[in-house]
């Protein structure tokens, strides 16, 4: 059973937004924060954004700054990633992923140090 389960993926044209959400397949578990990191065909897998669950403290890549907001509903046990001002560039499949541990900035950005994952979502952004 996959730990993780996204939903929100689709179709859009550039220019358009995009809502996608992480919430735990099964029980909920306890972990230190909650990420979105995305693969295009061809491309290595890379960090978007995270969240940690405590405090709310959030980490985003460059590349998707002042675009893509991250935020978490505790009471759900859900993480949602808003995506605003989608460009062709930011096609992939995102996956949802969950770590134990305390990051902070880069240092969230290795996909060795998540212990959950989703299988993913396909955005696609279309000219």
């Amino acid at each position: 059973q996959v730990p993780l389960v996204e939903s929100g993926g689709g179709v859009v044209q550039a220019g358009g937004s995009l809502r996608l959400s992480c919430a735990p397949s099964g029980r909920p578990f306890g972990t230190y924060a909650t990420g979105w990191f995305r693969q295009a065909p061809g491309k290595e897998r890379e960090f978007v954004s995270i969240i940690s669950w405590r405090a709310g403290i959030r980490y985003y890549a460059d590349s998707v700054k002042g675009r893509f907001t991250i935020s978490r509903d505790a009471a759900e046990n859900t993480v949602y990633l808003q995506m605003n001002n989608l460009t062709p560039e930011d096609t992939a499949v995102y996956f949802c992923a969950a770590r134990r541990e305390y990051c902070s900035g880069r240092g969230c950005y290795a996909t060795a140090e998540y212990q959950y994952w989703g299988q993913g979502t396909q955005v696609t952004v279309s000219t």
